[in-house]
């Protein structure tokens, strides 16, 4: 599929991640039970905007040493640097911690942050752990499992592959969209059809917003409007 064009960003990340996940109920009414995070992020800049790119993966390591040398140790980190950089950008870097205590060294920190954000990243989705939270990046997206205060043996394990995020599963390349509620992965076939789902939709909760507001709202008016009145 053709990139999307910046307008298309824009009109996405026009949007919170509930309504886009409300308009996908609509385009893609198969993923209404799947493709979005389940469990509750801390998220220490919740006053940021949406943020929407394409995911670029890995998988960490902290618990433990990584048993390959200094060297080895230094090439996968750089490597996997590569595949953030490289495709079609903006991206969101998405990070399964595969330790049994998720989040026991922090991958993420004042450093890791501005230079995945250097690389194009616009933020950050994790079950692992962050720290350096007032020194983090500027602007820069943060989801994670917990805040935390050490990186202890954080280590790269694989990269560009398939990994999970509290209940979000994430393929390089999907689309996401994240901010303070959670993340979800937008199908690209449907992408451009998620404004205007979504405009209807915010149309149709203005209607019933605005009645819930008046003075004489009541069950029987609300009846009416979803359409169980006796006139429907």
């Amino acid at each position: 599929m053709e990139p999307l064009t910046e307008a298309e960003f824009d009109a996405l990340r026009a949007l919170d991640t509930p309504t886009v996940c409300n308009a996908l109920e609509v385009v893609a009414p198969g993923r209404r039970g799947s493709g979005y995070s389940v469990e509750p992020f801390f998220c220490p800049r919740p006053a940021l905007e949406p943020i929407v790119g394409y995911a670029r993966t890995g998988t960490i390591r902290s618990m433990q040493p990584s048993n390959r040398s200094a060297a080895e140790d230094t090439a996968a980190r750089l490597d996997y640097y590569d595949h953030i950089a490289e495709g079609q950008g903006p991206t969101i870097t998405v990070i399964q911690d595969l330790d049994a205590i998720p989040g026991y060294g922090a991958w993420w920190g004042e450093v890791n942050t501005n230079i995945h954000q250097g690389l194009g990243s616009l933020g950050v989705i994790t079950n692992g752990s962050i720290r350096d939270l007032d020194d983090a990046a500027h602007g820069y997206q943060m989801l994670a499992g917990m805040p935390g205060p050490s990186h202890a043996w954080v280590h790269i394990v694989e990269y560009g592959i398939q990994v999970t995020v509290h209940g979000m599963t994430v393929n390089p390349g999907d689309l996401i969209h994240a901010d303070r509620h959670g993340a979800a992965v937008i199908p690209l076939e449907v992408a451009r059809d998620v404004p205007a789902a979504a405009a209807k939709i915010a149309a149709g909760e203005r209607i019933i917003i605005d009645a819930a507001q008046q003075s004489d709202f009541s069950a029987t008016r609300l009846r009416e409007l979803l359409g169980g009145g006796s006139g429907h």
